[in-house]
């Protein structure tokens, strides 16, 4: 059984939070219930949360938000809005056709990827991931396409249920592709990540995408560079995985893990 995660041992208020890669998807309800919980025990406790994208498995579209699953996620955002808490969103590799129905029924705000934010004194680059991907080739093409605002009129416009076959073909697809690629592949690469901070004027990044996280140091010159990697959610396997970033008033930054723990 999963301890209920505890408030960050902050030496001041949470400011805001940072999460990505959840995953949610109704084969996954312990993931489901770890990440209502996060949002009632501590988005509903801080000023901003931020997703960071993949906060679903998929998402066919805004008209798939009637669900009986998606309808508790949406509301259990809302609540956390209604209750005052910034909500913003950045969109993932699985979850890139979230749009304006979602965001009006949610109370979230849609970022661009990259987005530069300032909280607490800090200046922050935030992301998804997968676009500094850049030695994965095949994939950065698939992006590229699925990103164009035609390609999106063109799929939203084909029935629901056939887009969600369309989907499971694609992640299918994506599954097998990975057998076959190198875990370096499909991590960032260094040069696109120093461009990311280059052009953002920035020396402290979040991202997700490579479910590999960790706090890793680099240096410009005589500026120390800060990249901080989110961690994917599952609570549903024999290893539990989850965890969040929070920033408090101080502008520190803190790891947890999935039980709410801090890691640094």
């Amino acid at each position: 059984m999963t301890a209920t995660p505890k408030a960050p041992k902050a030496q001041s208020p949470v400011i805001a939070l940072f999460v990505s890669d959840v995953h949610l998807q109704e084969a996954l309800p312990q993931t489901t219930q770890a990440f209502l919980r996060f949002l009632q025990d501590q988005a509903r406790h801080a000023q901003q949360l931020y997703l960071l994208g993949d906060l679903f498995e998929y998402w066919a579209g805004d008209d798939d938000m009637a669900t009986p699953f998606h309808q508790t996620i949406v509301a259990a955002l809302r609540a956390v809005t209604d209750a005052g808490v910034g909500l913003y969103w950045i969109a993932g590799n699985r979850d890139f056709l979230i749009g304006p129905a979602f965001a009006a029924a949610s109370g979230a705000v849609l970022l661009n990827d990259p987005s530069v934010i300032n909280i607490a004194g800090q200046k922050i680059v935030l992301a998804h991931g997968d676009a500094q991907c850049t030695d994965d080739v095949a994939y950065m093409a698939f992006r590229s396409q699925v990103r164009q605002e035609k390609w999106q009129a063109d799929f939203l416009a084909q029935p629901l249920a056939l887009r969600k076959q369309i989907i499971d073909g694609m992640r299918q697809g994506s599954r097998d592709a990975q057998r076959m690629k190198s875990q370096e592949i499909m991590d960032v690469h260094p040069a696109a990540i120093a461009a990311l901070f280059d052009a953002t004027s920035t020396a402290l990044m979040i991202h997700g995408h490579t479910h590999r996280p960790a706090r890793h140091v680099t240096r410009a010159g005589e500026t120390e560079r800060l990249r901080y990697v989110l961690p994917d959610w599952d609570y549903d396997g024999r290893d539990l995985r989850g965890g969040w970033i929070a920033v408090d008033a101080a502008g520190n930054l803190q790891r947890m893990n999935h039980d709410g723990l801090a890691l640094d």
